[in-house]
């Protein structure tokens, strides 16, 4: 059992608690947090899960994605669970849990735990106590000009005062930075792989502002007119400026409005609705965000192209996932553009693949063997987009059976990239369609089909998905992944993953590629194809071709024609 775990035990007694919840997001609900407890008391690396240690024993939970790394990880200190059964937790009963009210929701906490059990808010973090991770304050907030974005803050702003007074509210606290970042078209340096601004707003119905953050960060922000210093409230000042504030109503944000905030709001004002409609405004993508979007992509492509000639054909060394990850990078930092990855890229070979969000370390990665399948899970953040792609690689002729689930992820993959959304314009049944060949075979992947992606903001971002479960109707200009795959465990990996956006043609609503990259061939059992998949294939290549092939080499050029 590790020391930290001890000593965070050693604080029940002091606290009057009989075990202690870790969750992995920080205080803005943030994916990707420069600030990782959850690793510090696990040692679980993954982007989703949640830690609770009880006197005697210590549970991790985590989504379908971690099943392989989470047992890696931690297996032997904790027992793992999916996160499904959080929901009303039946695993120990009339426990007293303490919890930092910065970390949760109290819609988490009621689907959690107040059925069986009670917690306890504890002001102080008892992680922080014992191991406080250093905060880098120094990045300043910078804006994006309108020609960039496509909206101006004003016809931002307008929509959500238009929101606040169709529900009768005075004030909404927008408590997600990437919402604070989309609607004030600015952005930061508070995620390793994606560009917020940890801040909130607070907005009137009559159109006033009040930004929260450090005040250190918004130096450029005073300087450029993007906000006045009567707007600014320093994050620690925020509790005592609340009360100033007049009004009767609030609307907050179900999903990253914490507890300790949520609290605050309500000692002095009505809450009357929890949901920040800037979730849904963001997710659909103006002309300009999809041209800056397909920019972005073409420049990649071009990267992620020259990276598979090279691992293929060029490389005649043996490399390690690290070593190939690296690479991968160096293609795409050969463009200006190209600002840093928009998360860890995921370079498993072998039996590594089969982690389905593996991250490669020096320390204990593979060397890249010949005879396995290598999957590759990447992206970038750009001037100015995001992107996320995945592409499984093979070196030497495959089994026939490697090739058969590789092509019925291929169907699923061009399944979804052809759908009728007219017909199918809800996440939970384009997933059906994706999963259709591999559940033939009684084959199926414990993720979703796709997410959400923001323009150069998060790589995952809501409210629309590809899963089991999304029921938001998809619309045009949102942009998804299109991720089908396969795993076995101790034995490879293969995901096929292109970004989309919905576009719309007369009353014709249907998906077009964004990502631009070849589809490995040579994995292809092309006797499973239809003529359509087959059409489809060439077609996508032909596109491909003609918007990357200018910026390769004559070889890599001579080699991208043969996949047309």
């Amino acid at each position: 059992m590790s020391k930290i775990v001890k000593i965070l035990r050693g604080k029940f007694k002091e606290h009057k608690i009989d075990g202690y919840v870790i969750p992995k997001n920080d205080d803005y609900f943030t994916e990707y947090s420069k600030i990782n407890r959850l690793k510090i008391i696990s040692n679980f690396s993954g982007s989703a899960g949640l830690a609770i240690i009880l006197k005697n024993k210590n549970y991790l939970f985590t989504d379908g994605r971690y099943t392989i790394q989470s047992q890696i990880e931690c297996g032997k200190n904790f027992t793992i669970y999916k996160f499904e059964t959080l929901i009303n937790c039946k695993l120990f009963k009339n426990l007293t849990l303490g919890i930092d009210p910065k970390l949760f929701t109290i819609s988490q906490i009621k689907n959690y735990f107040l059925k069986n059990n009670k917690v306890k808010y504890i002001n102080k973090n008892l992680i922080d106590e014992i191991k406080k991770e250093k905060e880098n304050h120094s990045i300043p907030f910078f804006s994006l000009e309108k020609k960039i974005v496509g909206e101006s803050v004003s016809s931002k702003i307008n929509k959500i005062s238009k929101y606040l007074k169709k529900h009768k509210s005075d004030f909404i606290f927008i408590s997600a930075p990437e919402n604070v970042a989309w609607i004030l078209n600015i952005r930061g340096g508070d995620s390793p792989n994606s560009p917020v601004p940890n801040s909130r707003l607070i907005i009137s119905k009559t159109r006033k502002i009040l930004f929260i953050s450090k005040i250190e960060k918004c130096k450029k922000l005073i300087k450029n007119k993007i906000l006045k210093k009567e707007q600014l409230i320093d994050v620690d000042e925020f509790p005592n400026q609340m009360f100033k504030i007049k009004g009767k109503n609030f609307v907050v944000d179900d999903k990253s409005c914490s507890i300790f905030y949520e609290n605050l709001i309500r000692s002095k004002f009505k809450i009357v609705s929890r949901e920040d409609p800037t979730y849904y405004l963001k997710a659909i993508k103006n002309e300009t965000e999809i041209r800056n979007m397909i920019t972005c992509h073409i420049i990649d492509g071009v990267a992620l192209t020259k990276f598979i000639y090279w691992i293929k054909k060029i490389n005649k060394k043996k490399i390690t996932e690290v070593e190939a990850a690296k690479k991968l990078e160096k293609f795409r930092k050969m463009n200006k553009n190209f600002l840093y990855p928009s998360f860890d890229t995921i370079a498993g070979s072998g039996k590594n693949g089969a982690i389905v969000h593996y991250r490669a370390e020096k320390e204990n990665c593979r060397f890249i063997n010949k005879k396995d399948i290598f999957l590759c899970d990447s992206g970038g953040q750009y001037k100015y987009g995001t992107t996320d792609v995945t592409r499984t690689i093979c070196f030497s002729n495959q089994s026939q059976n490697i090739k058969n689930i590789f092509t019925k992820v291929l169907k699923g993959h061009i399944a979804v990239a052809t759908t009728n959304i007219n017909k199918d314009n809800i996440g939970k049944r384009i997933d059906k369609r994706a999963r259709k060949f591999l559940r033939d075979s009684n084959l199926d992947y414990a993720h979703g089909t796709g997410h959400g992606v923001g323009f150069f903001l998060n790589v995952h971002e809501g409210p629309q998905s590809i899963t089991k479960v999304n029921k938001v109707k998809i619309r045009q200009g949102m942009i998804l992944s299109n991720e089908p795959g396969y795993y076995k465990k101790n034995g490879f990996g293969i995901r096929i993953e292109n970004l989309v956006y919905v576009k719309q043609k007369g009353k014709n609503l249907f998906f077009e590629n964004l990502t631009m990259a070849p589809i490995e061939k040579d994995l292809i059992n092309f006797n499973l194809l239809t003529h359509s998949e087959k059409n489809y294939l060439f077609k996508y290549h032909m596109d491909v071709y003609s918007k990357v092939s200018k910026h390769l080499n004559q070889n890599e050029k001579k080699w991208l024609s043969s996949f047309i």
